[in-house]
Parts: structure tokens; C-alpha cells; sequence
């Protein structure tokens, strides 16, 4: 639903309770906040049953060799420990950040910058991207993230103020062409999500079907020289804690972008977003 069609009313009792859950989230030890964010997901699953027939439709010609409800049920447990680490952003600084991410691969990400033309980080609704951005910023240095405003302005202003205390900056869709040629020029990170459908891109081959495919953060890279580099923060459960790796520099290829997103979708199935509605064509 738009947000011209949103009622004010609406807007405000879905922000109240968005923010009684999250603070919620913030007492007790994570295991214990993790089993109430696990039941407030569970009630989002059977409030909205789609996203459960949306995943199992995804999954049938992805992975149809691949268990669908145990995928399934990891991604639900995935959902619930982003809401865990959102609601602790406040808390979470640069002395305890290790306690909940540590990175792996940064010489890909230092070797692009040493390049000198800026940084694509391409990413995807896969682990916990949001954890992703803050937490580096805290353990290296700030980044810009392309974001889209959330439907509910009231959560969203939120949410944005949050991703914040960082030091991360949002370049918001409306303008993010602007905003993302700036952030290269100075030999800035710019985050990307790039997973999604987009019914203005291309056709290009995922999990073996076709997907339209915005070629957004490809153009960029071409036109600018900036590197692209992949990343993805990664649950660990031996370690209780995600892992950001980043892997080697791809070239400004929308194709073989999404290869690399694929083959670590392949690799932790359970945390990537299969509700999300990828094959709509």
C-alpha cells in the first residue's frame, strides 16, 4: 500500500507497536530476547500466511532438493535475530561491537579502495544487513547506504535515526544518483542492496530462471571506475555471532554480481529472504 493511501491513525498504532517490541528486545540476555523475537515472528507468519506460500513457491524451483520448511523456519529465526541486534543498535558501540560481528576478508574491501574511485558494496537481504553497515562503521569507517523509504513515515523516520548512531549516512532513491557519485568521489563505501525485483531492469538468470534485475550498481561502477566488492554479514552459530566477509572485487557485471549472491544464498540458504516475492515475471 502506498503511503498516500495510509491512514495517520494506522501509521501510529503500527509505529506504537513496532516500538514496544523493539524495546522489549532490549532487556535480558540475547538467547532470551531472541525466543521473544521468535514469537513475535511467529505471530507475523500467522497473520500473514503468504510470505510462508511465497517462500515455499521460491524455494519448489530454486532449491526443490532442499527441505523448504526447515529453510524456511531458519529464515523466520533469521528475521528474529536482526530484530534483536536492530533493537540493541543504541547499546552497541565500538568497545562490545566485537561480541556481536568480526570481519573476515578485509583485504578484498582495502585492496578496491587503494584503487582510489570509491566502493560498491553489493549486498543483499541475506544474514543481517543491517547489522552489516552499522558495525563496520564502527570497527573501520562510516558508510552511505542507498535505502527506500519504509511505507509507515513514523517508522521510518525511526529507523533512519537508528541506522544512524553509527555515523552511517542514507542516501535516499529519490536521489541517489547524486548521492552515490558524491560518496565515490571521495573515495566513499556506498552499500547496495541489489537482490530485489525490479520491473524497470533486466532479465538475468538466478538460482537457473529468469529475474528482473535492476543494473543500477553495474552502470555505477562503469561509469565511475569505483570497484564492486560483495559482502554479507553471516550468522555463525559455532561462534554465536555474524562473520562480515567480503569477498574479491567483481567486475561491473550484473550477472555475474548475482552469481556471487547466489552462490552464498546456496551456501546459507536459511538466511537469505525468501518471502520476498524475487520471480514476479
Amino acid at each position: 500500500m502506498s503511503a498516500a493511501r495510509r491512514s495517520a491513525f494506522r501509521d501510529w498504532i503500527e509505529y506504537v507497536a513496532f516500538r514496544a517490541a523493539l524495546r522489549s528486545l532490549e532487556f535480558g540476555s540475547p538467547e532470551q530476547a531472541f525466543h521473544l523475537a521468535r514469537f513475535y515472528v511467529a505471530l507475523l507468519d500467522r497473520a500473514l500466511p503468504k510470505l510462508r506460500r511465497v517462500a515455499n513457491q521460491n524455494l519448489q524451483f530454486a532449491m526443490p532438493h532442499r527441505n523448504a520448511a526447515a529453510v524456511i523456519h531458519g529464515v523466520f529465526d533469521s528475521i528474529a535475530r536482526m530484530l534483536v541486534t536492530f533493537a540493541r543498535f543504541p547499546g552497541i558501540n565500538r568497545d562490545n561491537v566485537g561480541q556481536w560481528l568480526r570481519i573476515q576478508g578485509l583485504e578484498h574491501l582495502e585492496a578496491a579502495l587503494a584503487r582510489g574511485r570509491g566502493v560498491l558494496f553489493a549486498t543483499g537481504h541475506l544474514g543481517n544487513w543491517e547489522l552489516s553497515a552499522f558495525a563496520f562503521a564502527l570497527l573501520n569507517r562510516p558508510i552511505s547506504i542507498v535505502v527506500r523509504p519504509l511505507d509507515n513515515p513514523r517508522i521510518d523516520a525511526f529507523v533512519e535515526k537508528t541506522r544512524a548512531l553509527s555515523g552511517n549516512k542514507s542516501i535516499g532513491k529519490r536521489d541517489y544518483v547524486r548521492g552515490i557519485l558524491q560518496a565515490l568521489s571521495k573515495n566513499q563505501m556506498v552499500g547496495v542492496l541489489v537482490d530485489q525485483h525490479d520491473q524497470d531492469g533486466v532479465p538475468i538468470l538466478f538460482f537457473g530462471r529468469p529475474a528482473m534485475t535492476s543494473t543500477g550498481i553495474a552502470r555505477f561502477a562503469a561509469k565511475t571506475g569505483a570497484a564492486v566488492v560483495p559482502g554479507f554479514a553471516l550468522w555463525s552459530s559455532e561462534e554465536q555471532k555474524y562473520i562480515l566477509r567480503f569477498f574479491p572485487a567483481l567486475e561491473p557485471d550484473t550477472q555475474a554480481i548475482h552469481h556471487q549472491i547466489e552462490s552464498v544464498i546456496r551456501e546459507y540458504p536459511d538466511q537469505w529472504l525468501w518471502i520476498h516475492r524475487r520471480w514476479k515475471s
